[in-house]
């Protein structure tokens, strides 16, 4: 979709806020908390971005924009070049990271981590449901959106580093019962592998996370990086997938067109099934479940175990 910058602001330092419409003024493609879309501006690649505005509006897409330093070209350009008026390229919404039902939430946010928070907030409070938000960073100044947080009050716990220290993960986990509480969290790497850790120590289920980053994969000796085959289930076409290149270059080479965006695999827009054959998941996406069942895989960052692989192609 080509969308129009509607206005522009600055939610906290170094971070903007985007409100996107239809240039003709029609209705936007629906959305849920948690979801996503690619921003494509020029000069880069495609970038994902948390929607943090009403779902209930679809009218507009809002997105909070951190400047990364360094900088892959997208959020630099955002910051730097992009002006209300201007164009920009989107992708229809995806959901990686669906709000769960839930009688109790505790959400965990750390920095740009707290855009898909605030639609589910909102969410869980519509629904009735109990919940807690720990939301740190670095500085008071650098946190954004603080004002849409006031409105609930002691159910949010807002912790600068300079003020507070790290955030306090085993008394907060401690107030929640881990039969009646799903855990969420989106942040920096680190934070968001301390909370995985520290929910599994403490009972909780599987933890919800959102990535932006994809988390760097195990390759092996063996497997690592030998010549595979991939074979199109749809066509019969066999295509041969040399190391340093992915499965999905080769595919784009032999002219089999397959829908991508992040090439990193954090946004699951390549996904494929897999007909036959054991993928090598390097993904930042799929649960361990998913990867043992080896029904799917990321085919832009994936390799595979088996000497050949069959997809739905």
């Amino acid at each position: 979709m080509r969308l129009r910058v509607r206005s522009m602001a600055y939610e906290a330092e170094g971070v903007l806020s985007l409100v996107l419409c239809d240039p003709d003024g029609g209705e936007l493609p629906p959305w849920s908390p948690g979801a996503h879309i690619d921003l494509t501006v020029p000069g880069s690649l495609p970038r994902q971005f948390s929607l943090c505005g009403d779902p209930g509006v679809r009218a507009v897409y809002r997105l909070g924009v951190l400047l990364e330093d360094p900088s892959r070209g997208c959020t630099r350009y955002v910051h730097h070049s992009l002006r209300p008026g201007d164009m920009v390229q989107v992708s229809e919404p995806r959901n990686n990271f669906p709000l769960v039902s839930s009688p109790r939430y505790l959400f965990v946010a750390g920095g740009i981590g707290i855009t898909p928070m605030l639609p589910m907030l909102a969410a869980a409070t519509a629904a009735g449901a109990e919940w807690e938000l720990l939301y740190g960073g670095r500085r008071r100044a650098s946190m954004a959106f603080l004002d849409r947080l006031r409105p609930y009050g002691g159910r949010v716990r807002v912790s600068p580093q300079d003020e507070a220290g790290q955030l306090d993960l085993d008394q907060a986990l401690a107030r929640h019962d881990p039969e009646r509480t799903a855990v969420y969290c989106c942040g920096p790497e680190p934070l968001m592998a301390a909370v995985g850790e520290r929910a599994r120590a403490y009972g909780f289920g599987p933890l919800h996370i959102e990535r932006f980053r994809p988390v760097p994969a195990a390759r092996t000796a063996e497997t690592g990086e030998r010549t595979i085959e991939v074979v199109c289930g749809r066509s019969g076409t066999t295509v041969r997938v040399d190391p340093g290149s992915t499965i999905l270059e080769s595919l784009e080479a032999a002219g089999v067109n397959v829908p991508s965006s992040c090439r990193e695999g954090i946004c699951g827009t390549c996904e494929t099934a897999v007909l036959e054959g054991i993928p090598d998941h390097r993904d930042s996406l799929l649960t361990e479940g998913e990867r043992e069942t080896g029904n799917t895989m990321m085919i832009c960052c994936s390799r595979a175990l088996s000497k050949k692989l069959v997809l739905d192609v």
